[in-house]
């Protein structure tokens, strides 16, 4: 059964679909009844997809699988789907801990894959890069490397004039990564924090949908964006958000009156972080 029309663009900030071994298709097919319309796909962890990437072309094989999946979920979407791609921070621990890299050794490694995901972006098959810090305790030496790796990503943003989207701890400020970003040429507004609360000083944030954190960040007037981090994943089913999610938020807070809130999250704040007309998009495919 389809969910009646919400009458806005809704936009699912971040999400993973695995071609392989989840729901992939289904999902989106889930998002689009309950009235979704557009979805920002990242890939998954390269280790997920049976890649232990040895250089930064091994990443490639991460990157076009995801880029084959995002092209059937545009198809089925009355919006768009777009790819971001990137590296997994969390695999600097597992090159480090299981495959015996030096944090130096994976510093390269990651930042090599980034360079790889970057030349998606600027040949347009790529909206967005992925990257970050871990977000649990490391040693100095993998924390150090960690943050490298990320000021690298920043960098490439500024090169390649895309938004960076960002896994990393918990916090309400990140005014570090955002000044590290403002000091390479990339806009702080242009820095996504992925799996955000409602406050954060520095970067964007990207709110997960627990309802009290949708309320907080839409009576705060600033922007943010909206996500579910779906995990498609068989061996987690019950993990993060699934993909109903972001309409069954948008309908509820329409239902409540945040009227300009859904607008900020869904429309404006993609146009000025991603550089992407969610209404246009929508509009096109409509009247096609």
């Amino acid at each position: 059964m389809t969910e009646p029309d919400l009458d806005t663009p809704v936009l699912d900030d971040h999400l993973h679909l695995d071609p392989d071994n989840g729901r992939g298709l289904d999902a989106v097919r889930d998002f689009r009844r309950l009235g979704g319309t557009h979805l920002l796909v990242v890939n998954k962890p390269s280790w997920h997809l049976g890649v232990e990437a040895e250089t930064g072309d091994d990443f490639r094989a991460v990157f076009d699988r995801t880029l084959d999946i995002v092209a059937d979920a545009d198809d089925l979407l009355p919006g768009r789907a777009w790819p971001v791609l990137g590296v997994h921070p969390g695999l600097i621990s597992r090159l480090v801990d299981e495959r015996g890299f030096a944090p130096d050794e994976a510093r390269d490694l990651m930042r090599a894959g980034l360079d790889a995901a970057a030349e998606y972006v600027r040949d347009g098959r790529a909206l967005a890069l992925k990257s970050g810090r871990p977000h649990y305790d490391t040693t100095d030496a993998v924390w150090d490397a960690s943050n490298a790796v990320l000021k690298h990503a920043l960098a490439l943003g500024a090169d390649a004039d895309c938004a960076v989207q960002l896994h990393t701890e918990a916090s309400e400020d990140l005014t570090d990564i955002a000044e590290w970003a403002e000091a390479r040429g990339l806009p702080a507004r242009k820095v996504v924090k992925h799996y955000a609360g409602p406050t954060l000083a520095g970067p964007t944030p990207s709110v997960m949908c627990r309802k009290e954190w949708l309320r907080e960040a839409a009576e705060s007037g600033a922007p943010f964006l909206m996500e579910t981090d779906f995990v498609d994943d068989p061996d987690r089913p019950g993990a993060v958000m699934g993909p109903k999610t972001v309409p069954r938020r948008v309908r509820a807070l329409l239902d409540e009156g945040y009227d300009d809130a859904i607008r900020r999250a869904h429309v404006e704040t993609p146009a000025d972080v991603y550089g992407v007309d969610t209404e246009a998009t929508l509009s096109a495919r409509t009247n096609a």
